[in-house]
């Protein structure tokens, strides 16, 4: 088995080069990556959760130093933070219940069935997990709309930090348990990421109608599949591409869309504000969802929104939840875009004239920006369709509180 930080390394080093390109693949290639640190990480039997976390902090720093732009590496260190601090507490409230059970259980009468007191154990520590795990977030809005009752603050002792005094034989087996229970979560959470793009699709029937004429950008995967979905559930509509110079990516997608029996029509950047009128909705892709509710994607997309707002045109938003990021566009570790070659612009040899250095200047005459994205605000943004459902951008907030602990938000 190969040695851990090799493995950390080399991956690393694939993240500086940009060699892993889309987010659905670099979250996937990171969550795969703690996951072997997870199960290589040797703990003590003492603060085994502080231990974990650690060790995947101590990761998490690097990988988003060699790509601070993908933010969807931070999203997902941050997530499997989340899931160890879960478990954490999980496992030691239902031992505290258990304890007290047990404890409680010698004051009752000799003749009481011991396997009523079984089932009476195993129901408190399934009650109190459940309850460890709803302290670590605020209520859902479906919690609060169907007023179901809040469950009895737990008093959190982690396992983490547990005093001498409170060893018992359950402690060994809590220290066993708790990093079969992160490996479990952190598959689960592979899972998700990889069925994200389905997980969507499955509602693009809810959303396009037929005889529409749907408005995308840039080329997405996730929109790929939405549009695809929607086509195969016998929609018939027409789909408008911008061509997304200066990569073109758009005709990319529009080769991929025409493939699979959609009417397709590739028009330029520039055309975006001429085409609106004739648009039933916008459809992009993001590149993250910050927790704002603004939107990072494609560069060009900004003016889709304006146009879409001006016109009155839905703009419909599509990410997977391993895009969704706890921070805002303001705090400072979040980079917002990178620029790109200038040769994807202009032509070295033919513009080496205008390159050439102004006479005392000491900078070129001519100068190239090439960005690779653009940032849409909230209230340019009609709905966010990601792989728990539909949302308004005012309740991105309380989504992105479901997935991450406040205490990982700065790494």
């Amino acid at each position: 088995m190969p040695d851990v930080q090799s493995t950390v390394l080399e991956f690393v080093n694939k993240l500086r080069k940009r060699k892993i390109e889309g987010s659905q693949a670099t979250a996937k290639c990171t969550v795969e990556l703690l996951r072997s640190v997870i199960s290589q990480q040797r703990v003590p039997h003492s603060n085994q959760a502080s231990a974990l976390i650690d060790a995947v902090k101590a990761v998490g720093e690097q990988l988003v130093a060699a790509n601070p732009v993908e933010l969807a590496v931070g999203n997902v260190v941050r997530r499997v933070l989340h899931i160890i601090r879960e478990e954490d507490l999980s496992l030691a409230t239902a031992a505290m219940a258990g304890l007290d059970l047990l404890d409680a259980s010698d004051d009752d009468d000799d003749g009481n069935d011991h396997n009523c007191k079984g089932v009476g154990y195993m129901s408190a520590a399934v009650a109190a997990a459940a309850a460890a795990r709803s302290t670590l977030r605020p209520p859902s809005l479906q919690t609060l709309l169907e007023g179901t009752p809040e469950s009895a603050a737990v008093p959190y002792t982690s396992s983490s930090g547990a005093d001498s005094e409170s060893k018992t034989a359950d402690k060994s087996s809590i220290t066993r348990k708790l990093k079969h229970d992160v490996i479990e979560g952190v598959n689960h959470l592979i899972l998700e990421i990889a069925g994200c793009h389905e997980q969507i699709a499955e509602q693009a029937i809810e959303h396009i109608h037929q005889n529409e004429v749907i408005l995308t950008l840039g080329s997405s995967r996730t929109v790929l599949e939405f549009l695809c979905a929607a086509k195969e559930k016998k929609r018939s509509f027409r789909v408008f591409v911008s061509e997304g110079a200066p990569r073109y990516q758009g005709h990319l997608l529009a080769k991929e869309l025409v493939a699979r029996g959609l009417q397709t029509t590739v028009i330029t950047d520039s055309a975006v504000f001429a085409m609106i009128s004739r648009v039933n909705m916008v459809i992009i892709g993001a590149h993250a969802v910050m927790a704002n509710g603004g939107v990072i994607g494609p560069v060009g997309v900004n003016m889709a929104a304006l146009a879409a707002k001006k016109h009155a045109v839905p703009f419909v938003v599509l990410a997977g939840s391993h895009k969704l990021c706890p921070l805002y566009p303001h705090n400072p570790e979040v980079l917002l875009n990178e620029l790109r070659s200038p040769s994807e612009l202009l032509d070295f040899g033919e513009f080496s004239d205008c390159l050439d250095f102004g006479a005392g200047s000491g900078s070129p005459l001519l100068q190239v920006v090439n960005p690779t994205f653009d940032y849409v605000p909230p209230n340019l943004v009609s709905l966010f369709i990601t792989d728990t459902g539909g949302h308004n951008p005012s309740y991105m907030y309380r989504l992105i509180a479901d997935y991450y602990s406040a205490d990982d938000l700065v790494m």
